[in-house]
C-alpha cells in the first residue's frame, strides 16, 4: 500500500543525485536572473531607440531596468518626489510564468530525492518539498535584495521590505505549487484530499478562469468601441519611433491592471481613476484623466444607460458556467457534495479575485491621481457572493443533469 503513495522517481538508489541544495540554488537565482536580464536588455535597447545613447550613460538605463523589475515585486518608486505604488501586474504575471517553469524542472529534478518507500513506511517524514522551495526562495530573494541595493537611490527610494514580501509570495506560492507538481508529490497529496475538497478547487479555478475571460472580452470591446481615442492619445503625444515602443510594452504590461479593473465594474463596486471618482455600472463620475490609451476604455461621465446594471448577472453566469464546466470533468450524483463544491469554489474564487482587486491600484501619479483602483472589500464580498450564488446554482444544475443522463439507485 506504501509503494503506492510513492512519487514518480523515488527510490533507495540515489548515490549519484545532485545536491538537492544546488539544484534550488540555481533554480531560483536563474528565475531571477533570466526575468531580471529580460529588464536590464529592455531598458538599455530603449534609452539607444530614444536618442542612440547621446544622453545619459548605460548604468542609468540598467538603473531604469532593475527599478522596473523591482517595481514587479510590489517594491513601487519616487518620481521627482511622487509615490508610484501601482503594480504592473503583467510584469508580475511574466514572473510568476518563469518561476513556474524553473520550479517545474526542479520539482522533476528532485523527485528522487527523500526517503525511499521502506523509509516512509518506517515513519520518516519526506521534506524533499518544502526543502527545495526553502531554498529556492532564499536563492530568489538574495537577487532580489541585491537588486534594490543596486538600483534604488535616495530619489527612487523602492521600498525592499515589499519586495522581499513579494518574492517570498511568488516563490513559496507559485513556486511551491512547481516543485509539488514536477515532484509528483501533489498527485499524492490530492489523492489523499476527500473528492469533495478536490471539486471545490476544481470549481474554483473553472470560475475564475471563466470570470477572466469575460473581463478581459469587456475591456478589449470597450477599448475597440473608443479605439479612435486611444489612437488620438498616441498620436498627441508625438513620439518618436523608440520611445513609441517603449510607451507600447509601458502599456502592455498593465493590461492585466485593467482586465481586474474590468472585472471589478462587472462586479458592481466599479473603481476609481482618481480622487472623489467612480466607474461603476450604476453611475460613472470622471473628470480629465492623463493621455493613457487604454483610458479610452472609460465610459463617459455622467448616467449610464438602462441596460448597463444588466451586466451585474454576469459574474453570476460565469459561476454557474464555471461550475458546470467543472463537474462536468468530474461529476457527481449526490446533491450535497454537487452544491458543496459549487458555492465553496465560488466562495474561493471571489476570495482570489478580491485579493488580485486589492494588488491592482495604488498611486500613479500626484494630485488625485495617487488612488486609482477598486475598494478590494466591496470587491471581494461580491465577488464571494456573486461566484458562490452562481457556483451552487450550476452544481445543482449539472447533479440534476448527471442524475438524469445515469441510471441512480433508489437510495441515492
Amino acid at each position: 500500500m506504501t509503494a503506492t503513495l510513492t512519487p514518480p522517481g523515488l527510490s533507495s538508489a540515489g548515490a549519484s543525485r545532485r545536491p538537492l541544495t544546488l539544484l534550488a540554488g540555481l533554480a531560483g537565482f536563474s528565475a531571477a536572473a533570466t526575468t531580471l536580464a529580460g529588464c536590464l536588455g529592455v531598458a538599455l535597447v530603449g534609452w539607444f531607440l530614444a536618442d542612440g545613447g547621446i544622453h545619459g550613460a548605460p548604468r542609468g538605463a540598467l538603473r531604469t531596468g532593475g527599478l522596473a523589475w523591482l517595481t514587479g515585486h510590489g517594491s513601487g518608486l519616487h518620481v521627482h518626489g511622487v509615490p508610484i505604488t501601482a503594480i504592473p501586474l503583467g510584469l508580475t504575471l511574466l514572473f510568476a510564468v518563469v518561476i513556474w517553469r524553473y520550479a517545474l524542472r526542479l520539482g522533476e529534478q528532485v523527485a528522487g530525492h527523500g526517503p525511499d518507500a521502506e523509509a516512509l513506511s518506517d515513519g520518516d517524514r519526506d521534506w524533499t518539498v518544502p526543502a527545495a522551495v526553502g531554498t529556492f526562495s532564499a536563492a530568489y530573494v538574495v537577487v532580489a535584495v541585491v537588486t534594490a541595493v543596486l538600483s534604488g537611490t535616495s530619489e527612487t527610494a523602492p521600498a525592499t521590505n515589499s519586495v522581499v514580501l513579494w518574492s517570498l509570495g511568488l516563490t513559496v506560492l507559485v513556486g511551491g505549487a512547481g516543485v509539488a507538481v514536477g515532484s509528483g508529490r501533489a498527485a499524492v497529496w490530492l489523492s489523499l484530499a476527500p473528492q469533495a475538497v478536490r471539486g471545490a478547487l476544481n470549481s474554483a479555478t473553472s470560475i475564475l478562469v471563466t470570470f477572466l475571460l469575460v473581463s478581459t472580452a469587456a475591456f478589449l470591446i470597450a477599448l475597440a468601441l473608443d479605439f479612435g481615442a486611444a489612437m488620438s492619445v498616441m498620436s498627441q503625444l508625438h513620439l518618436d519611433t523608440g520611445d513609441g515602443i517603449m510607451f507600447i510594452l509601458l502599456t502592455l504590461v498593465v493590461v492585466p491592471n485593467a482586465v481586474v479593473f474590468s472585472g471589478c465594474y462587472l462586479l458592481g463596486p466599479g473603481f476609481m481613476v482618481g480622487t472623489g471618482t467612480l466607474v461603476s455600472p450604476s453611475v460613472v463620475a470622471i473628470g480629465a484623466v492623463p493621455m493613457f490609451p487604454l483610458l479610452a476604455a472609460l465610459p463617459d461621465s455622467g448616467p449610464t444607460p438602462a441596460w448597463v446594471p444588466g451586466l451585474l448577472a454576469l459574474p453570476v453566469v460565469c459561476g454557474l458556467v464555471g461550475a458546470l464546466h467543472s463537474q462536468r470533468r468530474s461529476p457527481t450524483v449526490a446533491w450535497d457534495e454537487g452544491a458543496l463544491r459549487g458555492l465553496v469554489g465560488g466562495a474561493l474564487a471571489g476570495l482570489v479575485f478580491g485579493l488580485m482587486a486589492a494588488v491592482s491600484g495604488g498611486s500613479v501619479g500626484p494630485g488625485r491621481m495617487r488612488e486609482v483602483g477598486p475598494p478590494a472589500g466591496e470587491v471581494l464580498w461580491h465577488g464571494i457572493v456573486s461566484f458562490g450564488l452562481g457556483g451552487l446554482v450550476g452544481g445543482l444544475i449539472a447533479t440534476w443533469w448527471i442524475r438524469r443522463s445515469m441510471p441512480v439507485d433508489d437510495e441515492e
